[in-house]
């Protein structure tokens, strides 16, 4: 693993390093398409603004993406963390099974929309 790989390695589990945001992420996981910040709050039992706050964190790291429609905003997962990450870990322990973040949070889309 470069420097580089590294250093990109240790921002995602950084911004991951909170309960709040685990949850987060897990709950648009499993969802069938994109939320709004309101159920999220529901879906985690924490305050808007805290949500909110956990959700721009997740999209500087590009775990998510947020999209606003009027006053309702969308987030939706980025799906290609959900290979990303645990290629992730397998390359921090030396089993690596990429040559790193390649298009998953790198600054790519990807698969979702």
């Amino acid at each position: 693993m470069n420097r580089s790989q590294a250093e990109a390695y240790a921002r995602w589990f950084r911004c991951l390093a909170d309960a709040t945001r685990l949850q987060l992420l897990r709950t648009l996981a499993q969802a069938a398409g994109p939320m709004t910040i309101g159920q999220l709050v529901d879906a985690v039992d924490v305050g808007q603004s805290s949500v909110s706050g956990h959700v721009r964190r997740l999209a500087e790291s590009e775990f998510v993406f947020v999209e606003r429609a009027g006053p309702t905003t969308y987030v939706t997962i980025n799906a290609d963390c959900l290979t990303a990450l645990p290629d992730a870990a397998s390359a921090i322990v030396g089993a690596a099974r990429s040559d790193g973040p390649v298009g998953a949070l790198d600054g790519s889309r990807g698969t979702a929309g």
